[in-house]
């Protein structure tokens, strides 16, 4: 788009992707958190036209994936930090959705939404949820590239990881990180994801994207 799109009579509110490019096991590529939070993005804004889609923050905190190779992170309070401000340059949009798609983020998305609500911006953190034994590089995200990115998806090096549910994972996770957890980096079972599975998940979260908008456009 160019400025006088966004002068006036274009879309009136902002829609951020926040992804990340860390590990997702041996079979799916480093931006799907971002691959993904794109896409719910596009969906919402093409389901709500006053929403404009800004490009994808590609990089988060993923310290906890940092034993695998090509995983880059920014940290905790670069990442809060990178989400206020730009919030905050976003002043001349009437509201900003942030769609996350990485569990990690969330500790500086909650401060930063925290602060920027504190300042009286008008800000709606949003993330997908999966089943609690199925967190990363599971069947969920790996139905969901089928669905979107089949080409981008090696279902040949699919192999399970740990099925714990992530509640009782996470004393491992805090202090060991993925690896301690899952030598592969998968928290979850990819085997048996097809692509209809993530079609099904996408239209599961796209409605429940567009139904808690509709609530925070009503009530803000």
């Amino acid at each position: 788009m160019r400025w006088p799109e966004l002068d006036g009579t274009g879309p009136r509110r902002l829609v951020i992707p926040v992804g990340a490019t860390e590990q997702h096991g041996p079979h799916l590529p480093l931006w799907t958190d971002t691959a993904i939070a794109t896409e719910l993005a596009n969906r919402l804004a093409g389901q709500r036209p006053d929403f404009a889609v800004a490009p994808a923050i590609p990089v988060g905190a993923s310290g906890e994936h940092a034993a695998f190779p090509g995983t880059l992170s920014i940290g905790h309070e670069a990442l809060r930090a990178l989400l206020v401000e730009l919030v905050r340059s976003a002043d001349h949009f009437a509201g900003v959705v942030l769609i996350n798609g990485h569990g990690g983020n969330l500790p500086s998305l909650r401060a930063a939404v925290e602060l920027l609500r504190y300042e009286g911006r008008a800000v709606l953190p949003w993330s997908p949820q999966g089943p609690p034994d199925d967190s990363h590089a599971g069947r969920t995200e790996t139905s969901v590239m089928l669905a979107l990115h089949p080409d981008q998806v090696r279902a040949d090096l699919a192999e399970p990881g740990t099925t714990t549910p992530l509640p009782d994972l996470l004393p491992t996770l805090r202090s060991g990180g993925t690896a301690a957890a899952s030598p592969n980096g998968v928290l979850g079972d990819p085997t048996t994801a097809t692509p209809e599975q993530g079609r099904t998940v996408l239209a599961r979260w796209t409605t429940d994207l567009t139904t808690t908008v509709d609530t925070w456009l009503a009530t803000s």
